[in-house]
């Protein structure tokens, strides 16, 4: 036969290919061979065939040897899979590579190097004759920083050996595979010097929810092998498509994670790599510049419409070179195949549990059940079927283990790391990057961990009591005449908030993001230097402060990220964000805000709203405020932002925070900019039409309304029975409301719980006109059936 019946260099496949050097290495061919033209470098290579790797069984004689031990294996327990999996890999390296695969491996590696012994990358790169597009990603062994003849072939012998590994056995098992049809062919590929620069993974959609408008990067220092086995916590990245190239900044969200370790060539052939603590400096900087970022971002974006569905692409910066490529590219396959508009809420019951510890939350379901802190694969016996596996980190060789668990918990890794993806395709929860897991949580001890509540995932002790709701979305249809939005102000949950039936955010709470991301009051940024020395706060800011130059850029950054994923996530309908809103002895609780609030008897009336917005105490604060929302409007693109000025009580003031604001860079009518009131006072309600000349649309806040249209602090327990908003006061303040809004031909809308809880006041609203009513996401569903049952 013909050397190309052994090998094929990349140049010379693709997709079409994947039955003779599987999906891997075909992608890499097809990236090659068609993309090229679009300026995207993948490093050259070559692949041999499957009919190679059938051509060494059959010359060794090990058809009929490795069918015997398969017919050995405990097809029901698995209990002799370690056994019989050695005894495989043994077959395999115990023989010998034929003469004529050999010459032609030797003669392309010389090629590929032009007679240099170059390093190379050695990946396996299975398939099935039957279903050639299985990808068994990660089921097989790679090897990098391979130099030299001898251990290129020792590595390709190593790869082939790799289709025996205990995980690739069983997952054979699993998808009913059988195993002498899956052949392995070999992907030898120059290397990236991302040894001495940087490499990750990234995501076209978003790994937890599956929306699909997001580009998600991860990265670490170093050779990838650390991000992809969840050695160490990587930076992240967000980048929204829909602003991608027209946009000046379409970086949604950039996190910066602990790099612990670096990944390095190694200095001998029996140890080609090796890793080393990363300096404090390298891990206080991010791997990527904001230019990289968006040149892989496009870079997948044409990957992406080439397949024609999302990826997982692997890329890695070459350190002489300065120069990106991207090494790798396969489809997604977990979020790409799901529906998103199938969802279930979780409800856990958490008042007086002990929080354990947290990390970043893979999933959103919730797993109750035993722990067990397995410290390496060779505790798996351990392991009852559902228990939840509490270890350091995993890697592949954990897969048939992690196939018994109810959920997984690592102290190390990211949404990106071995232990994340398997916890993906298996549908169960995971929470990664708890840095203490395994010294918090006590070895069979009852647990609940808990991926409902955002990004951060939560391990309390104890069984909780757990509510489980399943929706389907495509079966919910919105009213015609009345809008339905959300209320909402958590950016970890907004992509999964965006697959609800919905016409955009009627009301975005900028305190949560202060208060949950930031942290800090922002005059205490304003003014850190003149903040006591010796205070505990000051020292707490600096912490949360590092990498920031001028604290206050620390304040625009954290918020103007925060408020875009939410834009983004619902872009391009219409998100409504109201500015700050907090009561000063709200305030007073942030970092530092003791030494800017004053002490107040009833805050719910006092230094509040736009009051502060113009005022000495807070104007520099609010400056901050606009910036973050300017820098998304005009520099992320995101002009889907509304700004709603919140208890405004005269129609003097209105006036004086429109100036303010423009002066402040947000100029009413300037790139679109529209300007919404709260209706939440009398004054409001009867002015509506004077108050119009500097607004352009109204939302009630039917909570304050009501407690000032009755007299009645919501907060005092002694007098709160009386609020209700059901009161025909409160409705006529409402009815009046609408009515004034529509005369001054302006669109209202209402933010509230009533509509959710009663019919009859979501028919009330209908009946007055309401253009809009905005719902919490648990209240939802209920207030759409209300809304439409009343037209």
């Amino acid at each position: 036969m013909t050397k190309s019946a052994w090998i094929r260099r990349f140049r010379e496949i693709g997709l079409t290919d994947v039955p003779s050097v599987g999906g891997k290495n075909a992608s890499l061919g097809e990236m090659i061979s068609r993309l090229a033209s679009f300026g995207i470098p993948v490093p050259d290579g070559f692949a041999t065939t499957a009919l190679a790797f059938e051509d060494f069984l059959s010359q060794n004689s090990l058809h009929l040897p490795l069918r015997e031990l398969i017919q050995q294996l405990d097809h029901v327990q698995y209990s002799n899979l370690r056994e019989i999996g050695a005894a495989a890999r043994k077959l395999l390296m115990e023989a010998e590579l034929p003469i004529h695969l050999k010459k032609a491996v030797l003669e392309a590696y010389k090629e590929l190097g032009k007679e240099v012994p170059i390093a190379v990358a050695v990946r396996s790169s299975a398939t099935a004759e039957d279903l050639p597009e299985a990808s068994f990603a990660g089921q097989h062994e790679s090897y990098l920083n391979i130099r030299g003849e001898e251990a290129l072939l020792q590595a390709v012998k190593k790869c082939f050996a790799s289709l025996y590994t205990d995980r690739a056995i069983k997952y054979r098992e699993d998808h009913g595979f059988q195993h002498e049809k899956v052949a392995l062919s070999v992907g030898v590929q120059i290397m990236v010097r991302s040894d001495i620069s940087c490499s990750g993974v990234l995501f076209t959609l978003e790994p937890e929810s599956g929306f699909r408008d997001i580009i998600h990067i991860s990265g670490v220092w170093g050779l990838g092998e650390n991000i992809v086995q969840g050695t160490v916590t990587p930076d992240e990245f967000m980048v929204f498509k829909s602003t991608l190239g027209k946009a000046k900044q379409p970086i949604l969200q950039k996190r910066l994670g602990e790099k612990e370790q670096t990944m390095i060539y190694g200095d001998t052939a029996e140890s080609p790599v090796r890793n080393l603590p990363t300096s404090p400096e390298k891990r206080s900087v991010f791997v990527l510049s904001d230019e990289e970022i968006i040149q892989l971002a496009n870079w997948s974006r044409i990957i992406e419409d080439h397949y024609a569905k999302p990826m997982d692409i692997e890329w890695a910066k070459d350190g002489l070179q300065n120069q990106l490529y991207i090494i790798q590219a396969r489809p997604e396959t977990v979020h790409s195949r799901a529906n998103p508009l199938l969802q279930k809420e979780y409800k856990i019951e958490k008042a007086g549990v002990r929080l354990l510890t947290s990390g970043q939350a893979i999933g959103s379901a919730v797993a109750m059940g035993t722990a067990r802190l397995l410290k390496s694969t060779a505790e798996a016996d351990k392991l009852q079927p559902g228990e939840i596996i509490v270890t350091d980190l995993t890697s592949p060789d954990w897969d048939p283990i992690l196939k018994k668990s109810g959920a997984i918990i690592t102290n190390k890794g990211g949404r990106t790391s071995h232990a994340s993806i398997v916890a993906r395709e298996l549908g169960v929860p995971a929470i990664v990057g708890c840095e203490n897991a395994t010294e918090q949580i006590q070895d069979g001890q009852p647990i609940t961990v808990s991926c409902c509540e955002g990004k951060t995932g939560k391990v309390y002790e104890g069984l909780l009591k757990l509510e489980t709701i399943e929706h389907d979305f495509s079966t919910i249809s919105k009213p015609e005449n009345t809008g339905i939005m959300l209320i909402t102000g958590d950016p970890e949950k907004a992509f999964q908030l965006s697959f609800y039936p919905n016409d955009g955010v009627g009301l975005m709470r900028m305190e949560f993001i202060i208060t949950h991301a930031i942290k800090v009051h922002p005059m205490a940024l304003v003014q850190f230097d003149e903040l006591a020395a010796d205070a505990a706060d000051k020292q707490a800011i600096a912490t949360l402060t590092k990498g920031y130059a001028d604290k206050k850029e620390y304040f625009i950054d954290k918020l103007s990220q925060g408020i875009a994923t939410i834009a983004a996530a619902f872009y391009p309908k219409p998100v409504i964000l109201r500015m700050s809103d907090f009561k000063s002895n709200e305030y007073a609780n942030l970092l530092g805000g003791a030494a800017f609030e004053p002490k107040e008897e009833n805050p719910m009336i006092g230094f509040r709203g736009a009051s502060r917005y113009y005022h000495e105490k807070y104007r520099e604060g609010f400056r901050l405020e606009c910036e973050a929302v300017k820098r998304v409007r005009a520099e992320m693109g995101l002009r889907n932002v509304k700004v709603m000025i919140p208890f405004c009580r005269t129609v003097e003031e209105a006036a004086k925070v429109v100036e303010q604001m423009k002066q402040f860079g947000l100029e009413r009518g300037a790139n679109g900019l529209e300007l919404y009131m709260m209706v939440e006072i009398p004054s409001n309600v009867l002015l509506a039409k004077e108050f119009a000349r500097y607004f352009d649309g109204f939302s009630i806040g039917s909570n304050d309304l009501t407690q000032l249209t009755l007299g009645v602090d919501r907060d005092s327990a002694l007098v709160s029975p009386l609020f209700n908003e059901q009161n025909p006061a409160a409705r006529e303040m409402i009815r009046l409301a609408i009515a004034y809004a529509h005369e001054a031909g302006r669109p209202i809308g209402l933010c509230g719980q009533a509509p959710s809880d009663d019919p009859s006041f979501a028919r009330f609203l209908v009946d007055a006109g309401i253009d809009t009513i905005s719902f919490n996401p648990d209240a939802l569903l209920k207030g759409v059936e209300n809304v439409k049952r009343e037209t």
